[in-house]
């Protein structure tokens, strides 16, 4: 009898707690409340705003992925580097031996991206992260910090600004791409290319884009911070930002689409664009190029009948120029038939 007392007692007093007072969990969870307290904790522990948790029936099923979260962003390119593509690429540079030597002493880098798929691309690349000089290539970094100029207010999209890019991308007129540096300057260029949404140039990956220098006699320098290179570099980073265009995630949708209008049908037919000219006629080709003393560079997005891809090489050697439409015609055909 005083049992069935003793726990009447208690039931009614837990009814006028709970009904009077908020329970504060957290003094539970701390160890606030004695043993006998917790006849005190209310039922339902759950509170406006708390996300209710659930336990799948079989927990040796996957939990499907919230929807936001099932699609990697497009600049994550680095996801889709694919072991074997890489193998399929470095066995064709092995075979000539030209190309094998100086892959060996890293003056040679390539990179190539398969858009086939365009959900599941493949991406290798070989000395991918190793920085080099690229002359003119590195131009594209002006291109993109022009743009997110515009976007942020510091930069009028006026008609002269308009035709300087044009000419620093289609003819790689050295002359406009200076006037656009002081127009941009250095420290934003900079700041575009270390962006946390492109990280286009990222010390733990090796580097990449960097612009230091003006595309004349005269002027300060601004070096890279790795290596000291003005314009430099790696085709990792290169085939990052003509992904990120491809997607148009580069600064915006909006700015990408009209990067890609000033990159598109260059006027400068030699490299890769000399090789795309024969096997390809037909092929949308958005590109850049960049050549100075032994030092070879270029990269092109190719789209067309039965191609998407990006190819990019960096070579320094002075046959640069035809090894680079050599590696033009390999790439093209391993992108085709991958």
């Amino acid at each position: 009898m005083l049992k069935k007392s003793f726990f009447l007692l208690l039931s009614v007093a837990a009814a006028l707690f709970t009904s009077s007072s908020e329970f504060d969990i957290s003094r539970y969870v701390n160890g606030e409340f004695t043993t006998a307290s917790a006849f005190f904790v209310p039922v339902n522990l759950e509170t406006e705003g708390r996300e209710k948790v659930t336990t799948p029936a079989n927990v040796d099923e996957p939990v499907e992925a919230p929807v936001a979260a099932a699609a990697a962003p497009a600049f994550r390119l680095r996801d889709f580097e694919d072991k074997s593509f890489e193998s399929e690429l470095k066995a064709v540079i092995m075979a000539n031996p030209v190309w094998a030597k100086l892959y060996r002493n890293k003056k040679l880098s390539v990179g190539l991206v398969d858009m086939s798929d365009e959900n599941n691309p493949r991406f290798a690349t070989l000395n991918g992260r190793n920085m080099m000089y690229a002359a003119s290539l590195p131009k594209i970094a002006v291109l993109a910090a022009a743009h997110d100029a515009i976007e942020r207010g510091e930069l009028k999209e006026t008609a002269e600004v308009k035709s300087d890019m044009r000419l620093m991308i289609a003819k790689s007129n050295n002359a406009a791409t200076t006037r656009m540096i002081d127009r941009v300057t250095f420290e934003h260029i900079e700041r575009t290319m270390r962006d946390p949404k492109h990280k286009l140039y990222d010390p733990s990956f090796g580097g990449g884009l960097w612009v230091g220098k003006r595309y004349a006699a005269g002027g300060r320098r601004y070096p890279d911070p790795m290596k000291g290179i003005s314009h430099a570099a790696t085709t990792d980073q290169i085939c990052r930002y003509f992904y990120l265009l491809a997607n148009g995630q580069l600064v915006s949708e909006k700015s990408s689409a009209k990067m890609m209008e000033y990159l598109v049908d260059p006027e400068l037919h030699h490299k890769f664009v000399n090789t795309l000219d024969r096997v390809a006629p037909d092929a949308k080709v958005y590109r850049k190029s960049g050549s100075w003393s032994v030092y070879h560079a270029d990269c092109a997005l190719v789209q067309g009948p039965r191609r998407n891809y990006i190819m990019t090489a960096l070579v320094e050697d002075p046959a640069g120029e035809q090894i680079i439409r050599d590696l033009g015609a390999v790439m093209d055909r391993l992108a085709r038939h991958s």
